[in-house]
């Protein structure tokens, strides 16, 4: 891994300065490189917003509704494993938070550089936070077509874990990463001696811990089996991106920081998966078991590794703005994806796609798998007509 760059990887992205940043904002960071915005993170957590919206346009399914046997492994990574085990779509939640947490670190160092006390950088992060609760319980509501009080959604899971992390990110990074390890820890041992009948069967599906706090803050379960105390252990995710956060702005070079920040996530794998193999605890992201968050917060801290080395480090920046430009305006995009795009753009789009193509005779499956595509690249475009007018909403 170079220090410099890769002439023949580099190539800014459209209306980015010559460091190939992009300017503008978006969830949840302000500026976070100087002058500029990461290229790496905004590649980063655009890759992660465009695959959400290719699931909110019903790009998944529709893949599946194919019937083609070798696509079916491969559609599966795309989708929650019922209840146990672990596929790739169970890493876009925890690359979500971790991601805030590396994006925190920068925001807060350019608004303490701008001479902005701690607290208010505080009421900054609480207001923040109220913001995302209030987005995330709305969201609900939208779901249900009726006023709930619901606190599975990931905005509302999120509004924790920022707290939790701003307030402890000046403290020593050990400090951090014990917090962050009792954390899990804290929660493990509450699922395992807090048992309430019919809540006492540790790890089960809707007769645990989680599912019985669930009863208490809202009277009701989720049918999925989600329960709202995740935002307890992947607390852990937005601090670890804290932590990776502070390794990017140090002193070191390029590879020395991708290197170390690797050399952590093959660490959190190796504890994550052992953890599971030893027969500790499954692998359950519906409840947030520990080999679940440290395995999963591995990946996400390789991920930024490998992106940090190849963007920043080689400079192979070419094509990366296809996906970052989603990435610059996540939190509109997300919060139109899952108001609309599933219940009201999809089959407005499909009574002109499905019913053209229909009549072309195209089979339905392939229609609906145009009509998907189409919905993703239209709420892709919507994504770049606003970074091109640099219109970036900010939470």
């Amino acid at each position: 891994m170079s220090e410099g760059h890769n002439d023949q990887c580099s190539g800014d992205m459209p209306g980015a300065g010559r460091s190939g940043v992009i300017p503008g904002a978006g969830l949840p960071g302000d500026n976070p490189g100087a002058g500029g915005r990461l290229v790496s993170l905004d590649v980063y957590r655009g890759l992660v917003m465009t695959l959400l919206v290719a699931e909110g346009a019903g790009v998944y399914h529709a893949l599946g509704g194919l019937g083609i046997a070798w696509l079916e492994p491969v559609v599966a990574q795309f989708h929650h494993p019922a209840y146990e085990g672990f596929t790739f779509w169970d890493l876009i939640q925890p690359a979500f938070m971790f991601i805030v947490g590396v994006s925190m670190v920068f925001s807060m160092r350019k608004r303490a550089g701008q001479g902005q006390p701690w607290v208010a950088r505080f009421r900054h992060i609480l207001i923040r936070c109220a913001v995302l609760f209030l987005m995330g319980t709305g969201l609900h509501c939208v779901y249900a077509g009726a006023l709930v009080w619901q606190l599975w959604n990931v905005l509302t899971q999120l509004s924790v874990t920022i707290l939790i992390a701003f307030l402890i990110m000046e403290l020593p990074i050990l400090v951090q990463l014990l917090i962050s390890l009792a954390l899990i820890g804290a929660t493990d041992l509450a699922y395992r001696f807090i048992q309430i009948e019919p809540y006492d069967q540790l790890y089960a599906a809707g007769a645990n811990f989680g599912t019985y706090v669930d009863t208490l803050l809202m009277g009701q379960v989720n049918s999925d089996h989600w329960v709202t105390i995740n935002c307890i252990p992947t607390a852990a995710h937005t601090i670890w991106g804290v932590l990776a956060g502070k390794v990017l702005i140090g002193g070191r070079g390029v590879n020395s920081k991708a290197m170390k920040i690797a050399a952590w996530g093959v660490l959190a794998l190796v504890v994550g998966y052992g953890l599971n193999w030893l027969g500790y605890a499954p692998m359950v992201k519906r409840v947030c078991t520990p080999p679940f968050v440290v395995a999963s917060g591995g990946w996400c801290v390789l991920a930024l590794a490998v992106f940090y080395g190849m963007i920043d480090g080689l400079g192979c920046k070419r094509g990366g703005w296809v996906v970052a430009v989603v990435g610059t305006n996540s939190i509109l995009i997300y919060l139109v994806t899952e108001s609309l795009a599933h219940s009201w753009l999809n089959p407005k789009v499909g009574v002109f796609v499905v019913g053209g193509l229909s009549g072309a005779g195209v089979s339905e499956p392939t229609a609906a798998l145009v009509n998907a595509l189409v919905v993703w690249a239209l709420l892709w475009g919507l994504c770049y007509w606003l970074y091109t007018k640099r219109a970036f909403v900010k939470v």
